[in-house]
């Protein structure tokens, strides 16, 4: 129950005060760590799963960006992988736990590894 309610608070903190768009229906893990930087940077589609320590980045420091990072409908985000800034992921992707993504997925695809290899996945 308390972690049932731990997401609520988190996400009405996360939408309404940060002003992240972040679609109802997305489970986002409570321990998962969606960059605060860059808050209105960050959009995450219907029905997309962002797994325990996972990390939604939408700014880089060393290079002085904060740009627009987004998960689009039904993609799913393995433990402790990283999303880097200013990538659009698209529908129906998987990105295996530990994956680092450093670069724009197309719809269907699958990334394991660091840097992430990105494949179309078979249905």
């Amino acid at each position: 129950m308390f972690n049932a309610l731990h997401s609520r608070i988190q996400r009405l903190i996360q939408t309404r005060l940060w002003g992240m768009d972040i679609h109802p229906t997305a489970r986002i893990a409570t321990t998962a760590l969606i960059d605060r930087t860059w808050p209105r940077g960050v959009h995450i589609g219907p029905d997309c799963v962002i797994e325990s320590h996972a990390v939604v980045l939408t700014h880089d420091m060393t290079r002085g960006l904060h740009v627009d990072t987004r998960l689009n409908a039904r993609t799913r985000l393995g433990a402790r992988c990283i999303v880097m800034p200013g990538l659009t992921i698209g529908e129906d992707c998987v990105i295996a736990p530990g994956a680092v993504v450093t670069k724009d997925m197309d719809p269907n695809s699958f990334a394991i590894g660091n840097p992430a290899t990105i494949s179309a996945r078979q249905t």
